[in-house]
C-alpha cells in the first residue's frame, strides 16, 4: 500500500480568480512540512486570506493555524456577503482607486484616500483609524501587520462599487459628504456662501451645503445627470434603503 504523503485543498469558485490561468481547478495537492499553517498553503495558491471565508477540515471548522496532515481535505470557502464589519463602515483606498473613492463619498460613505502614499503608511493608517484597506494589490493585503483589507473586483468603477456594496452592505446617505476631501457636509445658510456662489447660482438654488473640513460649497443643481444616475444605481444595489 501507497503511504498518502500529501493533503488537498478544495477552493470555491469565487476564490478561483486569484490562481494562476494554468491552475484554476477546484483541487490543490499540498505537501504538509509540520510546520506550514493551512493559511499559508492557501496563500502560496496566490489567494489572499481576506478574501476566504470558513476553512473545513473533515466537516470541522479549523482556524488558519492549523497544520494539515497527510490525507486531509480542506475545504477553502470564500469569504460570506454580505461581511460584517466591526464597527462603523470607514475605508482607505490606494492609489489605484481614485474614482471609487469619490463615488463612495458621493454615497455619504467614509473613504479616506490619498495619491502618494506607499504601502507601509497605508497599513499604518488603516490600522491606526479602524478602516479597510480597500485594493486590488494581492501583496498589500498579505501584510501580516494589516487589521483588515478587502480585494476590489472589477476593472470599470461601476462594477468595483457594485463589488463593494454587496460585500460589506454599509448604509449609504447620498449626498452628505465633500467629494474632494472626505469631510462631512453641514447645512449652510445661503447667506454665508452668496460672496461665493455665480449670479446664476444664487438666483436658481436656496439649500446649500458646506464641508466642515475644506470649506467646498455644494447645492442640489449642481450634481449633473451622471451622479445622479451613480446614486440611483447605488441605492437599488443596495435595496434602495438609507439610513434614518
Amino acid at each position: 500500500m501507497d503511504l498518502v504523503t500529501t493533503a488537498r485543498l478544495r477552493i470555491a469558485p469565487e476564490l478561483r480568480m486569484f490562481l494562476p490561468v494554468s491552475r484554476r481547478q477546484e483541487w490543490h495537492e499540498v505537501t504538509p512540512d509540520g510546520t506550514s499553517t493551512l493559511g499559508h498553503h492557501v496563500e502560496s495558491t496566490g489567494i489572499p486570506l481576506t478574501e476566504v471565508g470558513p476553512l473545513t477540515v473533515s466537516g470541522r471548522l479549523v482556524p488558519v493555524s492549523y497544520q494539515l496532515a497527510p490525507g486531509d481535505v480542506a475545504e477553502v470557502a470564500a469569504m460570506p456577503r454580505p461581511q460584517p464589519l466591526p464597527g462603523d463602515a470607514r475605508f482607505l483606498l490606494d492609489v489605484h482607486l481614485g474614482t471609487l473613492a469619490r463615488r463612495l463619498r458621493l454615497l455619504g460613505l467614509d473613504a479616506a484616500y490619498h495619491n502618494d502614499m506607499d504601502d507601509p503608511a497605508l497599513v499604518a493608517q488603516a490600522n491606526a483609524e479602524h478602516r479597510v484597506l480597500l485594493t486590488q494589490d494581492r501583496g498589500l493585503l498579505r501584510r501580516r501587520a494589516l487589521w483588515l483589507g478587502a480585494y476590489v473586483r472589477g476593472s470599470d468603477p461601476a462594477d468595483q462599487l457594485r463589488d463593494l456594496l454587496g460585500r460589506f452592505s454599509p448604509p449609504l446617505r447620498p449626498w452628505s459628504r465633500c467629494t474632494a476631501c472626505n469631510g462631512e457636509l453641514d447645512p449652510v445658510d445661503k447667506g454665508e456662501v452668496a460672496p461665493m456662489l455665480e449670479s446664476g447660482t444664487r438666483r436658481s438654488y436656496d439649500a446649500y451645503g458646506r464641508c466642515r473640513d475644506c470649506g467646498q460649497v455644494y447645492w442640489r443643481g449642481a450634481h449633473s445627470g451622471r451622479l445622479e444616475e451613480i446614486v440611483r444605481s447605488a441605492l437599488s444595489w443596495a435595496g434602495g434603503t438609507t439610513p434614518g
